[in-house]
């Protein structure tokens, strides 16, 4: 009967979010272990489905990079990186629109339709589709140069920066009960394909639909302070420091840039959380604790 009853209790807890966010929509950056390992992307499927069912609207954005590399190489391709980056040239981006918008798109779409029930639906888009990111080529120097390193020589080929997003066709999805799982290829001027930072992706999704809140799925704690703990809950102006300080650094960099952006546009909170943890979502949607590091516009 305890147990039973501390059952009820996790309802009880939930309760107040489940009715601030009804009707709300969550972009949801889906990437690492939790796309890898089969009993996180079961976690990860059975929460996007009960958000939906509570009525929380989600939009999944994906990455796929580990995919691409072993893709690449069974195709006798070696895969090449700049400053961290993705070398994508023609032949590169091929394979990088084969394995998103195909392999690793549907296989996430079939994932959540096999939790979903008869009334909601995933449904797989490419950034391509009804131009839904319009894109241009990167440029490389404004973006190295905002991550605090410096711009390489070296061209990135068809790596791509978005600069506009097609909330319509977003939105109409949302409107008629689907879930959303878009795969991070931009469409360029003529049609040409571009390669985007999954991260950033998500982080401009969210800024053009306004979203509520914009969720990273790493395979870290979240953001951590200069003794190696974990910040639960991170003002803007502080981020801001702790970039400046070097606290915040590498793969985190862009992750919390493309964050403030989100925010600066309306976004209301951001959240860093480890996708290696069962049912990490609803831990940190549903719990007054939980379990990752949250972006805020709260000043210090």
């Amino acid at each position: 009967m305890e147990t039973l009853v501390g059952k009820a209790k996790v309802l009880h807890e939930a309760l107040p979010y489940i009715r601030e966010f009804h009707g709300k929509v969550f972009v949801i950056k889906y990437g690492g272990s939790a796309m890898t390992r089969e009993e996180l992307r079961e976690s990860f499927a059975k929460d996007v489905v009960l958000l939906k069912y509570v009525g929380i609207n989600v939009v999944i954005v994906h990455g796929g990079g580990p995919q691409i590399s072993t893709t690449l190489e069974r195709f006798g391709i070696k895969p090449r990186f700049v400053g961290g980056m993705r070398k994508t040239d023609e032949e590169t981006m091929h394979v990088v629109e084969m394995v998103l918008s195909g392999d690793v798109n549907k296989d996430i779409v079939a994932l959540i339709n096999r939790h979903s029930g008869e009334k909601v639906y995933a449904v797989g888009i490419s950034g391509r589709d009804g131009r839904l990111l319009r894109a241009v080529k990167l440029n490389k120097e404004r973006y190295f140069r905002e991550i605090g390193l410096p711009p390489p020589s070296e061209d990135v080929g068809y790596v791509g920066e978005i600069v506009g997003v097609n909330v319509d066709l977003i939105n109409s999805l949302i409107e008629r009960n689907f879930i959303p799982v878009i795969a991070p290829v931009g469409v360029g001027e003529q049609g040409e394909a571009y390669n985007i930072n999954a991260d950033i992706a998500a982080s401009e999704i969210a800024r053009y639909i306004k979203a509520e809140k914009l969720i990273f799925l790493t395979d870290t704690e979240g953001v951590k302070d200069e003794k190696g703990e974990l910040i639960s809950s991170l003002s803007e102006s502080k981020a801001r420091e702790l970039i400046e300080k070097g606290v915040i650094r590498e793969g985190m960099i862009p992750k919390v840039k493309s964050a403030l952006k989100a925010l600066e546009s309306g976004v209301r909170k951001v959240h860093i959380i480890d996708g290696r943890i069962q049912h990490s979502l609803l831990l940190e949607i549903f719990t007054q604790e939980g379990i990752g590091t949250e972006i805020v516009h709260l000043q210090t």
